[in-house]
């Protein structure tokens, strides 16, 4: 039995982290395949078991895990995006959730021919979207900046939303039905508001307390937050059943909205966990489907998924966005995400074998649906919504902006030139010093490492089309490149040739598949640059003619280095596989001086 026990855990870790990297060599959704793998191990061949794997510890980890994502989320949400958003995505984790809430149920009732109970308790479920699948599809989508924020909002807000709704749900069915719902239901809902937002500010003022004195080394800092948050979420579901995901919630956007400590080296330890936790989550409960249930999808299964997408969620976003300064073809893209994740299938999968042995008909159909729901919906919008958002003009059109990694003084001066002739620009540092200097000189900055995951997230992608990478750090500027590729795509991540390149012997310098496309010629590394600017050298941008051309500029400044090439707001970035060939009309920006 223990050889087994090793076995299985083993491989789920395993077929987890294979499914996540298949999933990005394909283009796929990730929690497709991951879903795949689940069902294949579980209910098609029975190899994996998960309920004689784990026992009665199934549900605690499962619940502990998604404490864990939904903390994490929580750390990638800033205040100041409300500005804008809002009243839009308060009226979307409110009044959007009722009325999702209640179409759902009425679906689940009359389509699906569920009791009313658990339907409405489906109903509740089926609220939640999630960041684990949200933030993915806005990286492939990348909106305008109001739409997006909303929908980031949205998907990690709406995650204790709805399982707070299950719960309070779940609860009055077991307290006599719903002659009861009012005073349970009210009492539940305070309950956990108070209880979520005293353990939360404690749980964060804790921490923040014990790093700002500096009381806790550096390799225990990610350790304690982690044992913070399971304790917190502990602490709380014991006070009040689920009231924990809000806790965790509250406190990641605690965490990340404070000033007083620096935590971006724990928000990096839970991103790598994030991804851990997800792969092998979704392993397990996709592993413990029924096959009987998988069988029985039938027209009304797929008439009721097809409810949701079709009917539910945009009406959902026309009623919370009533009054707002939204136009219709944001609310038609809002309208059109909203696919389900881990929170519902684990939600789901917990409450379908609670009401099953409190003998509630249909409870066995949660978990079942529930999947479907989630398989349908990452389908439909994951090949659709970015389609659609670049159809209405809510996506970034082709975006001819670059983003900077490193904002030293020449790379600044690099970018505004750039932002001179109109392109959008950002630069990212680790020095705080060089981002004040950006902000200083009207250069959008953001402080911090653009090696985490929640860079992707909270860097202001909006019309960023390629990315320099131009620090001292040749590795920095290649492992940059690759975490960035998944967006902005190969063929738009560059990077300065790394120091020596010009005189190597051979290409063993950084592996062709771990760097970005090297920029500008072989002898511009980032010291050799440095030293011409020290020297004097400028940044200089030059229309092209037919009486003063390439070959003039060159006769002209025969020591400049080419950066790139504009033309009727088209930016080409001159790299090394690519020699300028600018025309006349054409814009060249190079290097000249010393």
């Amino acid at each position: 039995m223990s050889q087994y026990l090793l076995i299985a855990i083993a491989s789920i870790i395993t077929l987890g982290i294979a499914a996540e990297w298949i999933a990005w060599r394909i283009g796929l959704p990730s929690i497709l395949v991951l879903l795949l793998f689940g069902m294949v191990v579980g209910p098609f061949t029975g190899l994996l078991d998960p309920d004689l794997l784990f026992g009665d510890l199934l549900f605690p980890v499962v619940s502990v895990s998604v404490a864990i994502i939904l903390f994490e989320g929580g750390t990638s949400l800033r205040l100041q995006e409300l500005r804008q958003v809002g009243r839009v995505v308060t009226s979307l984790v409110t009044v959007g959730a009722i009325v999702t809430w209640a179409l759902a149920t009425c679906s689940a009732h009359y389509i699906l021919g569920m009791d009313l109970e658990p339907a409405l308790l489906l109903g509740a479920i089926l609220v939640v979207t999630g960041p684990t699948v949200i933030v993915p599809l806005l990286r492939q989508m990348r909106p305008q900046a109001q739409v997006g924020n909303t929908l980031k909002w949205e998907g990690i807000l709406i995650d204790p939303v709805g399982a707070v709704l299950a719960v309070l749900v779940f609860e009055v069915l077991l307290a006599g039905g719903l002659e009861v719902a009012w005073t349970v239901g009210t009492a539940g809902l305070l309950t956990t508001i108070v209880i979520g937002a005293v353990l939360a500010a404690a749980g964060a003022g804790l921490m923040i307390w014990l790093l700002a004195r500096r009381w806790v080394p550096e390799f225990l800092q990610s350790p304690l937050s982690l044992t913070l948050v399971v304790a917190a979420f502990a602490g709380s579901n014991a006070l009040q059943p689920e009231s924990g995901l809000l806790t965790v919630t509250l406190m990641g956007m605690v965490m990340a909205n404070q000033r007083s400590v620096n935590v971006r080296h724990i928000v990096e330890f839970k991103e790598n966990l994030r991804v851990l936790l997800i792969s092998s989550l979704f392993i397990v409960l996709a592993a413990r489907l029924d096959l009987a249930d998988l069988r029985a999808v039938g027209i009304p299964e797929v008439a009721f998924v097809a409810t949701l997408i079709l009917v539910v969620r945009p009406l959902a976003v026309a009623i919370a966005t009533v009054g707002s300064d939204f136009g219709w073809r944001e609310r038609v893209v809002l309208g059109w995400v909203a696919p389900r994740g881990i929170v519902a299938a684990a939600v789901s999968s917990l409450f379908a074998l609670e009401l099953t042995q409190h003998g509630y008909g249909n409870a066995g159909q949660l978990a079942s649906v529930t999947f479907l729901v989630i398989i349908a919906t990452v389908l439909v919008y994951g090949f659709t919504s970015a389609p659609l958002a670049r159809a209405l003009g809510i996506a970034e059109p082709d975006p001819q902006g670059v983003l900077f990694v490193g904002a030293h003084p020449w790379a600044r001066e690099i970018a505004r030139e750039l932002h001179e002739l109109g392109f959008p620009v950002r630069l990212a540092d680790t020095n705080r010093h060089n981002i004040a200097q950006a902000r200083l000189a009207g250069l959008p900055g953001y402080y911090g490492s653009t090696l985490t995951e929640g860079a992707l997230d909270q860097i202001d992608l909006a019309g960023i089309g390629y990315l320099l990478a131009v620090t001292s750090n040749d590795e920095v500027n290649s492992l940059t490149g690759l975490n960035f590729s998944e967006v902005l795509g190969t063929d738009a991540v560059y990077q300065l040739p790394p120091e020596g390149y010009a005189t190597a012997t051979d290409d063993t310098l950084l592996g062709r598949h771990l760097r970005g496309r090297f920029l500008f010629r072989p002898e511009a590394d980032y010291w050799q640059l440095t030293a011409r600017f020290d020297a004097g050298a400028g940044v200089k941008a030059t229309k092209l003619s037919e009486a003063f051309g390439y070959r003039d500029f060159l006769e002209q400044h025969p020591d400049a280095i080419p950066l790139f090439v504009a033309e009727d707001g088209e930016l080409t970035v001159v790299t090394l596989d690519r020699p300028p060939a600018p025309q006349s009309g054409q814009t060249i920006v190079a290097v000249v001086g010393v």
